[in-house]
């Protein structure tokens, strides 16, 4: 027992405690090359993601003045396209614009009867003038007679 307990002065450890004291020091210092093994290759991991990180930084920046370089050339051109488009806008917001496909139909529907009229009294009038040309005439002396 420590006959100094309870009068505030701190205690002096004893044997036991102390070999405590070393023997936590000891597993500390023990696992000093591991722990610090272990922070020389997250160093390294650090050092690759940050080289990464600048090469990658590096190409988004060159890729970043190709476009910013694009954008410069296209720039005038698209702005010169504007009153066209503009323009094209208020045609096709026109309500006339919507009545173009049935309109085409409807043309479609009605003249393609009559194409395919056309060409069959143009086979018939084919076929009859190949006829006339064929079929010799009398009065003709190409006969060979």
């Amino acid at each position: 027992m420590d006959p100094f307990r309870g009068l505030g002065i701190p205690r002096i450890p004893g044997f036991a405690e102390l070999l405590s004291l070393l023997q936590t020091q000891t597993e500390a210092l023990a696992q000093l090359p591991r722990t610090l093994a272990d922070l020389n290759g997250t160093v390294r991991e650090l050092t690759a993601a940050t080289t990464s990180a600048r090469e990658t930084i590096a190409s988004a920046q060159r890729m970043a003045e190709r476009l910013e370089s694009l954008v410069e050339e296209l720039e005038e051109p698209v702005r010169a396209l504007r009153p066209g488009i503009e323009r094209v806008s208020r045609v096709l917001d026109d309500p006339a614009v919507d009545t173009v496909p049935d309109t085409l139909r409807r043309i479609h529907d009605d003249l393609m009867p009559l194409i395919s009229g056309l060409r069959q009294a143009q086979t018939r009038m084919g076929s009859v003038t190949g006829l006339l040309r064929r079929r010799p005439q009398p009065g003709d002396e190409d006969d060979g007679y």
